[in-house]
Parts: structure tokens; sequence; C-alpha cells
């Protein structure tokens, strides 16, 4: 069946993570699972081997067809080994949370070898008071925020495992691929309507960047290859009441506190910056399954006050995402996505992102699992999102709840931006500062 290979392929969303890549560092997202206990890593790499079964994408290569063939494809490795993607290093020391998000730091900057599945996965050892930790990174391409939950959602205990006698199935020949590439062609030519209505949808997501530019200011200066983590945890319930008194959401409260961070941060540069363009991915889908993972969402820039009653800018900041999200969601990658890749192909991205003006930062913020997770029936006590941010933005932000805690993540290029330390703190004052602000 012709149609059957069209779940293979590659979506207009992950095409842009793909154009992405060249940039200063590689466009690879993930977590890392802190647990107050040990880990065995004999029956760490016995879980996954078993695990991943039930996830398809990891044991999966994207190949790239020759002309007429249509978009690349997601084909079973053929030669897939654990070994090349799972292993075991010891904490370095101090040990601790700094030193285990330097681990995951690294990681992160690795870029993944395209001739084997996506994604690696490090266990790191006496994390201290007898922890471990394991981090999982995967490229973007691969999935999205609502995807990864789901791949994380499909190792962790509890989960159905999934026995593929099949694997590795067969690839499909050049000829099938092609007529099912002139197929799609030719049915697209009847969605037309709803296409030039996407199109329309993302101009008007994307108009606050087209014609408002973020100021000019030292958060946007182009970056390297280098990558400092930090992390910042605070009471889920606390931020979920202060937020919904004023009938915003733990994203807005997330927001309004990194950009007065932000304003912070800039201060004492001796730079002063009132409104930041933040931008924000919104996802198409509530949530997913594991064999349906890649990219299905756009990205939102919010045009945020820094300044001010916390609760008013709060407020603002809730008006703005509420106009957003009742604009066809996703729709902006209909005209971001064939933009950077067109530059992409005349060599012109990385001296687009290396110079743009639209944004000063990113926030990527998911609704995690509320109850607790397990591994091997040893508790997730934490879960540490993992982003990535390029060209010219030098610091970027993960948000994600879980169990009754929020993470907020810093990723920041030390070298562009030295004071990411005191910004990560900034952040955990202004989001005590919101809270106790608001009355509820």
């Amino acid at each position: 069946m012709l149609g059957g290979y069209q779940s293979m392929r590659v979506s207009a969303e992950d095409l842009m993570s793909l154009a992405a890549e060249r940039g200063s560092t590689p466009m690879q997202v993930g977590a890392v699972l802190t647990f107050d206990a040990g880990l065995d890593p004999v029956l760490v790499a016995a879980a996954f081997r078993r695990r991943i079964t039930a996830v398809p994408r990891l044991r999966q290569c994207l190949v790239s067809l020759p002309w007429g063939c249509g978009r690349p494809i997601w084909v079973d490795d053929t030669d897939f080994d654990l070994d090349r993607h799972f292993g075991v290093v010891q904490c370095p020391a101090p040990s601790g949370e700094g030193a285990v998000l330097a681990v995951a730091a690294d990681l992160l900057l690795a870029r993944l070898p395209r001739d084997r599945p996506l994604w690696a996965a490090r266990l790191v050892t006496d994390t201290g008071h007898g922890g471990a930790a394991l981090i999982i990174v995967f490229h973007h391409v691969l999935a999205d925020g609502i995807g990864g939950l789901a791949v994380l959602a499909s190792l962790v205990d509890g989960a159905a495992e999934v026995v593929d006698a099949g694997f590795p199935h067969r690839r499909p020949a050049l000829p099938t691929l092609a007529v099912e590439a002139l197929a799609t062609r030719l049915r697209s030519v009847g969605r037309w309507p709803a296409m030039l209505r996407r199109l329309a949808g993302g101009a008007v997501q994307l108009r606050p960047a087209l014609h408002l530019r973020a100021a000019r200011c030292s958060l946007n200066t182009p970056t390297g290859p280098r990558r400092r983590l930090g992390a910042v945890r605070v009471d889920l319930a606390r931020v979920r009441r202060a937020a919904h008194a004023q009938q915003a959401t733990v994203s807005d409260a997330a927001i309004t506190a990194i950009a007065a961070a932000l304003h912070g941060l800039l201060a004492a540069r001796g730079e002063q910056v009132e409104r930041f363009v933040i931008s924000v991915p919104f996802s198409t889908r509530r949530q997913t399954s594991a064999s349906d993972l890649g990219n299905h969402s756009g990205i939102i820039p919010l045009r945020v006050l820094a300044v001010g009653d916390p609760v008013r800018r709060l407020t603002a900041v809730a008006e703005t995402t509420r106009a957003a999200k009742q604009a066809q969601r996703g729709a902006s990658t209909a005209l971001l996505s064939p933009l950077f890749r067109l530059l992409a192909v005349v060599g012109l991205y990385r001296l687009f992102i290396d110079r743009q003006r639209m944004v000063h930062t990113f926030v990527t913020n998911l609704r995690g699992p509320q109850d607790r997770l397990t591994f091997l029936h040893e508790p997730i006590s934490a879960i540490t999102p993992l982003t990535s941010a390029t060209g010219n933005v030098t610091v970027c932000f993960a948000v994600l709840s879980y169990a009754g805690s929020l993470t907020v993540t810093v990723n920041a290029d030390p070298d562009t931006c030295p004071d990411w330390a005191e910004l990560r703190d900034a952040v955990s004052e202004e989001l005590r500062v919101l809270t106790a602000s608001t009355v509820w």
C-alpha cells in the first residue's frame, strides 16, 4: 500500500529542524532523569534493549532519497547495536547536579552520527549521596517535546513491552517511493485552499516578529560551540495557584518571570531593555504515541513587558498567549519551513540566524507527568528538560512540570553569556516574587 510509506517520511516541521542543523550547535534535545538511589548499568542496558522495541524511531535511521522520490524517510537500522547509543560514565568531581548537567551539556553538543538512529543515552553513576542520573538526548527531527514525553513513557516502568519479530523491516524500493511521492503531490493540489489559509494564519502569528524588531542588546550575539546548563525548581502548586488567580497558565508565569530575569541581567550589564520578544512553540497536538513522533508544532513570537507590577505583567502575558492560541496551531511553520530550507540550500542560513533580530530568546514549555515515575522500580525524583538554541540567541529556556515540581532549565553560551548562573538565580527569585505578589 503506497499510503503506508507516507508515515515513514519526515514532515515540513521536521525539515525545518534539519535546516537549523547548520548553526553553531546541533539541534538536539532531551532530558535528565534523576534518581536518589544508584542503578545497575547491566540492568539499565537490558531494560533499554527490551523497551526500545516499543519506539520504532529508536532503531531507525533517517535516509535521504534521490530527486523525485520525495522527502527523507525513516528505515530500520540493519546494524543496530545498543552499545553505539548507550554508555556509562562516572560523575565528575565534585558530583552533584552541576556536575551531572555538565555531562548532559557535553552529550547535548555531541553531534549524533547520521548513519545510525539519532539518539544517545548515558547513565551517570555516583552523582552524590548514592544517586544516579540517566541522560537521554535525541535529534529534534526525531521528536518534538510532546513526542519526547511519549518516548519517555515507553521507557519507564509500566509501559507495555512490544516484541517486533519482523525487525529489521525491508526498505521500500525507490520506484515505489517515487510513485508514492507523485501521488502525494497530486493529492496536495486539492488542499491548496487549506494551505493558503494556513499561510495566512502563519502570517498572523508571525506579525509581531515581522513588524516589531527585537531591541538590540547583548542577548543577541553570534554564539560558539560551548554551552552551560543550570536548573531552577519551584513548587508547582504554588505557581499554578498564582497563575490561575489571574486566568493565566503555568507557562505564562514562567515566561513572565524569565522576562523580568532577563531585564535584570541586562541592567547589570548597563543595558536597558523593557520588552523582550520571546519565541514560544505551540504544539498542534495535545498528546501522541511512540509510534507517531516527529514535529507537529509552530512558533509564536510574544512581546513581553519585563518591568512594572508582576501581576499586571502576568495578566498581559496571559492575554497575549490566549490570543495566539486562537490562531491556527502550527501555522507559522507553513511560512518558516520553506524560508529556512531555502536559506540552507543557498548557504545563507547560518548568516541569517547569526544576525536575526526577530527574537531575543526561546522558551519551551511542557506539561510532564503529574505522578512520579519509576525506572527499574527506582523513583525518578526529578526530570530536567534539555533544549537547544543556536545562531545569535545566547541563552534559551526549557520549562517542565513533573510530579508537583516546576523545573526551568537555562541553556547558555558561557562565552557570550558568562553571567548565566546569575540569570538562573534571577529566574528563581522572579518566580518567588511573582507567586508572593499574587493574591489567590
